[in-house]
């Protein structure tokens, strides 16, 4: 490079092509800037399809381009996102295609706790206002799951912890699905473990996302936005147990419920066996006791009762006693009431066979009267050779115009009856004018 700055300042200087100098300018940069430290605020973060991220790192007065390959993305600790003020290692190199320079991260951390607590709080606010925390959401931890699915390491002490509290509580399937629980890509290993969790055939009944105590940056994963909305959209009920109690989490908003440790997320999901089986068999005793005072005041209650009713044997006696004396006194009203009809009878001159007399009379007059119908009834003057005529509709014919109208006619005798078809009179009357005879229609209206 001194040479190129010596021939620079001579008086022949020399030409070069713009590879040469992008070339050389690269080469010094490199050699002269090894590994370096850099601090700087994030902006501009994205990750292209073929998996490296490409941002920026700013301060009050200068920006420098950066970006991190696929290999070295995989393992960092944290995922660039834009106002997140970083340190970053790496080499500084030139990018000849477009005359810049810049930095190839191989490793970053965060500047400092302030810039993390400020992403926190910005994360929250967003998700705030999306309504991933609103208690309108939640769902209710149920009393007595059949299966506990965990989502944790499954080398650390938290799986033991939490089997060991569920043990000794309510004994209950636990099924873990082990996932790293911080460094790069460990959000998505936890979201992969809540959604796949939710698509088993037989799904747990209560989901516990846990973790143990860790400085912020480890415990970073569960503030990212793909565990967030995991969490959220889980039709499995879920208790969050990230760190210790002090430590709160953004996934302890949208979790359905907060366990301050991983043993209290235990807790959470059983109740104590033993307190159950105290609390029935204390309910068992209230309850019996309960019905033998029930049946205690109930039957004290029909005792009281039964001293208030009469004696029943008393009481049929007295009835059948009444009866008697009611029967009794008709039988002498209805004496007294004939001897007194008697006794006006007599007074008004009228003797018993005066009655008599009236009564014959009556009954000859009732026989009198009946022989007179019986003379002027149908089957007596049907017998004294009249005939009964009625049309199709049961009804009485009394004159020929009433006969030429109906279409059937039944004659009835003293012996019997006769049916008269004007149907089969048309075919007769047809017969007989073929023959030259005529026939009067008053006289000839049907056919016998």
């Amino acid at each position: 490079m001194q040479d190129m700055l010596d021939l620079m300042t001579s008086p022949q200087l020399p030409e070069f092509t713009v590879t040469e100098i992008s070339a050389e300018i690269k080469r010094y940069v490199e050699t002269n800037f090894g590994k370096i430290r850099v601090k700087g605020e994030i902006f501009g973060a994205k990750r292209a399809d073929s998996g490296h991220w490409y941002l920026s790192l700013k301060d009050e007065n200068a920006v420098l381009t950066a970006v991190i390959w696929r290999g070295s993305a995989a393992s960092l600790s944290i995922k660039p996102e834009d106002g997140l003020e970083v340190v970053v290692t790496g080499r500084l190199t030139t990018f000849p295609g477009k005359s810049s320079y810049q930095i190839i991260i191989e490793a970053m951390e965060v500047a400092g706790t302030g810039a993390l607590l400020k992403l926190l709080e910005e994360r929250k606010k967003q998700f705030a206002a999306e309504g991933l925390f609103d208690q309108a959401h939640k769902k209710p931890i149920p009393f007595l799951p059949q299966t506990i699915g965990v989502v944790t390491s499954a080398s650390g002490a938290v799986i033991r912890d939490i089997i060991h509290r569920v043990r000794d509580r309510f004994p209950t399937h636990i099924l873990l699905w082990p996932t790293p629980v911080q460094g790069a890509g460990a959000e998505i290993k936890i979201a992969e473990a809540i959604n796949g969790f939710n698509k088993l055939p037989t799904r747990p009944d209560v989901l516990i996302v846990a973790r143990g105590g860790g400085s912020l940056e480890d415990l970073w994963c569960f503030n990212e936005e793909i565990v967030i909305r995991a969490v959220y959209a889980s039709e499995i009920p879920v208790i969050s147990a990230v760190g210790h109690e002090t430590d709160t989490m953004l996934i302890d908003y949208v979790a359905d419920k907060r366990a301050p440790t991983p043993t209290g997320a235990a807790e959470f999901a059983v109740p104590v066996r033993n307190e159950l089986l105290a609390q029935v068999s204390s309910l068992n005793a209230r309850l019996l006791n309960a019905g033998t005072r029930f049946i205690a005041e109930k039957n004290n209650l029909l005792q009281g009762l039964a001293r208030g009713l009469p004696n029943l044997e008393q009481i049929l006696a007295e009835a059948s006693q009444k009866l008697d004396d009611r029967t009794e006194r008709l039988k002498i009203a209805f004496q007294n009431l004939l001897q007194n009809k008697l006794n006006q009878l007599e007074l008004s001159g009228l003797k018993p066979y005066h009655i008599n007399n009236i009564l014959e009379k009556s009954q000859e007059n009732l026989n009198h009267l009946l022989l007179r119908l019986e003379s002027v009834s149908v089957e007596a003057v049907l017998k004294r050779g009249f005939a009964w005529i009625k049309d199709q509709n049961g009804q009485t014919v009394y004159n020929l115009p009433q006969a030429q109208k109906a279409q059937k006619l039944e004659v009835y005798f003293a012996d019997g009856s006769l049916t008269l078809d004007r149907t089969r009179q048309t075919a007769a009357s047809s017969t007989k004018q073929k023959s030259g005879k005529k026939y009067d229609l008053q006289t000839d209206l049907f056919d016998f």
